[in-house]
C-alpha cells in the first residue's frame, strides 16, 4: 500500500481501478521557408485541419445532451472552441504573419498560439491563467492534424476507471460525461482549470499535484481516490478498503441527507441565525442559487460576463455595452425577488486581458500588484460609468448592492461614488428610473485595507472580506503554485487578525459585514469566523446546505472558544 498526497480538486470519496493515460507525444516543429507560391498551400493546409478539428468537436457537442445541467459546462467549454478556432482576429494576425515572414504553417502557429497562452499565463489572475491551457489544447490539436500525430484516444478509458495522468486537455473531458469515472488522479492542474470545474459539476473526486504517480501506479491497479483529503491511495490493503467502502456508502447516505436542509434556516444550534449568499459568475448560477436555498447573491464576479464575450484565443474582448451588462444584471435580480444581489464591479487582471479600443493592451512584471480592478476602472473611468448605469437602471428590479473590488484608501471609495453620483444626475436628467438608495461597499483583500479599515468604514455602506486574496497578499503566497501551496494558511495569525480588525471596524459603524472568500465555504474555518463574530457568510451555491447542517450542530459558545483558540495560537 502507498499513499500520495496532493490538492484537492474536487471533493469526495470513491474507489476503481487505475488507468494510466500515456504522456502525449512531444511535438517537433520543423521551421523552413516557404516560397512566395506556396503561402496559399500553407494556408490551404492549416484551414483543412482547422475544419476537421472544428467537425470533431461539433459530434462531441452533439453527442452532449442539450436538458443536462451537467453537461451545460462542458457544452459551453467546445462551443468556446468552435468560436476560437474561426476567431477572425486571430485568423487574420495568423494569415497576416504567414505573407509577412512566410514560413512553415505549423512554425507560425506554434509560436502565434504561444504568444497568446504566454499573456494569459502572465495575468495574475487565477481564471485567466487556467484559460491558457485552452488555447495551447485547441490549436494543439490543429498542429497534431497537421503533423500527422495521432494522440491517445480518450474513448478507451473504461466505466468505473480512476484517471491517472500528468496532466487532462479540457477537450479530453468529453470522458467525464460520457464514461463513470471514479477518479482523477493528476501530476499537473489548478483548481481553476475546467478539468476541476467539470469534475465537480460531475461528482468526480479529483486530486492534482501528485507528483510522480505515472512513473509508479500501473493499469489495473486498485486506487482509493480521497478528494476531500487530497490522498490517493494505492493498492490499499483489505482493512483499509474495508473503512474507505464504510465512508464511501457513508458519504452517499450524507448527500441524501443534507437535501432536507435547503429549506431550512441556517443557525446554530442554540438558534443563533446566520444567512448563507452563493457566489456566482454568470446570471444561470442564480438559478442554482435559488435551488440550493441561498439567502441572496453574495458576490457576482462581472468579470465572467466580460471575458464570455471575448475569445481568449485573441487575449481581448470588446467592451460590454450598457445593454448586455443591464440585461444580465436585471436578470439576475429577478430571479432573486427580495433577496439581496451583491454585484462587483469589474475585478480585472493586471496585464488588462479585457481590453478594448478604450482599454489598450500593456504588459506589465508584477500584474497581481498592478493596474487591476478598482484601480483599472479608475483609470479608465467609462468602463466604470457604463457598468454603474447598467446597474443603477437594473436597480429597480430586485434589492441591488454594488460592491469594488481591491480598495486599498478611502479616496479610491470617495472617486468611485462621485462617478455613481455623476452616473445617477445623468439618469435622473433622462427621466430613467433608477434606486438611488443603492448600497455601496468595498471588499477587504489587501493587507492595506485591513489595517485600515476603521477608515474605509466611515465611507463604505458594508464590507465584504474576500480571504482568498487577502491570504494570498498577506503572506506572499501564490497558492496556485505548488512549490509554495503549503505556506498558504488562512489560520495564519495575521490573516485572522486582520479579518478580526475588519469586524471591529464594521460593528463600530454599524455597517454589516460579509466573508466571500474559500473560508465562507469550509466547516472549520467557517467555525473560526463565526465565533470571531461573522454571521453572513457567502460560498458556491452547492455549499450552502452543508454548511446549514454544519451550524445546525454546534452553539454559539461552543464557535467562539474555537475562534478563541485560534487568535490565541502564536
Amino acid at each position: 500500500m502507498n499513499i500520495f498526497l496532493g490538492i484537492s480538486a474536487s471533493t469526495g470519496i470513491n474507489t476503481g481501478k487505475a488507468f494510466v493515460i500515456p504522456e502525449p507525444v512531444q511535438r517537433i516543429i520543423p521551421q523552413f521557408p516557404v516560397s512566395s507560391q506556396d503561402v496559399e498551400k500553407e494556408w490551404n493546409r492549416f484551414t483543412r485541419a482547422k475544419d476537421k478539428i472544428s467537425e470533431k468537436i461539433k459530434r462531441q457537442l452533439d453527442s452532449l445532451s442539450n436538458d443536462s445541467k451537467q453537461d451545460k459546462i462542458q457544452r459551453e467549454l467546445f462551443e468556446t472552441y468552435l468560436l476560437m478556432l474561426d476567431d477572425p482576429v486571430f485568423l487574420e494576425e495568423l494569415k497576416t504573419e504567414l505573407e509577412g515572414n512566410p514560413f512553415n504553417i505549423e512554425y507560425l502557429l506554434d509560436i502565434k498560439t504561444e504568444e497568446y497562452a504566454g499573456r494569459l499565463r502572465n495575468s495574475g489572475n487565477d481564471y485567466l491563467t487556467e484559460r491558457a491551457q485552452d488555447v495551447c489544447d485547441i490549436f494543439g490539436r490543429v498542429l497534431n492534424e497537421l503533423l500527422n500525430i495521432r494522440p491517445f484516444n480518450i474513448e478507451q478509458v473504461p466505466d468505473g476507471s480512476v484517471i491517472v495522468a500528468k496532466e487532462m486537455n479540457p477537450s479530453d473531458t468529453i470522458i467525464l460525461s460520457k464514461r463513470k469515472i471514479a477518479g482523477l488522479a493528476l501530476i499537473e492542474g489548478g483548481v481553476s482549470s475546467h478539468v476541476a470545474i467539470l469534475a465537480r459539476n460531475y461528482d468526480i473526486p479529483a486530486v492534482f499535484g501528485l507528483e510522480k504517480i505515472t512513473k509508479q501506479v500501473h493499469t489495473g491497479e486498485r486506487l482509493i481516490v480521497d478528494g476531500t483529503a487530497g490522498e490517493i491511495i494505492q493498492s490499499p490493503d483489505e482493512q483499509t478498503l474495508s473503512d474507505y467502502t464504510r465512508k464511501i456508502e457513508e458519504e452517499k447516505q450524507h448527500k441524501q441527507k443534507i437535501l432536507e436542509f435547503r429549506d431550512k434556516p441556517a443557525q446554530t444550534k442554540d438558534g443563533t441565525k446566520f444567512n448563507l449568499y452563493a457566489n456566482i459568475g454568470t446570471p444561470d448560477e442564480a438559478k442554482i442559487a435559488a435551488e440550493e436555498g441561498a439567502d441572496g447573491i453574495g458576490l457576482f464576479r462581472t468579470e465572467f460576463l466580460f471575458m464570455s464575450e471575448s475569445s481568449e484565443s485573441q487575449v481581448r474582448t470588446r467592451s460590454m455595452s450598457e445593454e448586455e451588462q443591464f440585461e444580465a444584471y436585471k436578470s439576475v435580480l429577478e430571479v432573486m425577488k427580495d433577496k439581496p444581489v451583491v454585484i462587483r464591479t469589474l475585478d480585472a487582471g493586471g496585464d488588462k486581458i479585457i481590453s478594448a479600443a478604450d482599454l489598450p493592451y500593456e504588459e506589465e512584471k508584477n500584474p497581481m500588484m498592478g493596474l487591476r480592478a478598482i484601480r483599472l476602472t479608475l483609470q479608465f473611468t467609462q468602463l466604470l460609468k457604463t457598468q454603474f448605469r447598467a446597474l443603477y437602471r437594473a436597480s429597480i428590479y430586485g434589492n441591488l448592492k454594488i460592491m469594488l473590488p481591491l480598495i486599498t484608501s478611502t479616496e479610491q471609495v470617495i472617486k468611485a461614488k462621485e462617478i455613481a453620483h455623476q452616473v445617477m444626475e445623468e439618469l435622473e436628467s433622462e427621466n430613467i428610473p433608477f434606486n438611488k438608495d443603492v448600497p455601496i461597499g468595498i471588499m477587504i483583500e489587501t493587507a492595506a485595507a485591513g489595517i485600515t479599515a476603521d477608515c474605509l468604514a466611515k465611507v463604505s455602506d458594508f464590507f465584504s472580506i474576500g480571504t482568498n486574496d487577502l491570504t494570498q497578499y498577506t503572506l506572499g503566497v501564490d497558492r496556485e503554485n505548488i512549490s509554495v501551496a503549503p505556506l498558504y494558511n488562512e489560520f495564519h495569525l495575521a490573516v485572522l487578525r486582520l479579518i478580526q480588525k475588519t469586524i471591529e471596524a464594521a460593528n463600530d459603524q454599524k455597517i454589516p459585514i460579509s466573508v466571500c472568500g474559500e473560508m465562507a465555504s469550509k466547516t472549520d474555518s467557517v467555525m473560526v469566523l463565526a465565533g470571531m463574530g461573522i454571521r453572513n457568510l457567502s460560498m458556491g451555491p452547492r455549499r450552502i446546505s452543508y454548511i446549514k447542517e454544519n451550524l445546525s450542530n454546534i452553539t454559539i459558545d461552543e464557535l467562539q472558544a474555537i475562534s478563541a483558540k485560534s487568535l490565541n495560537n502564536l
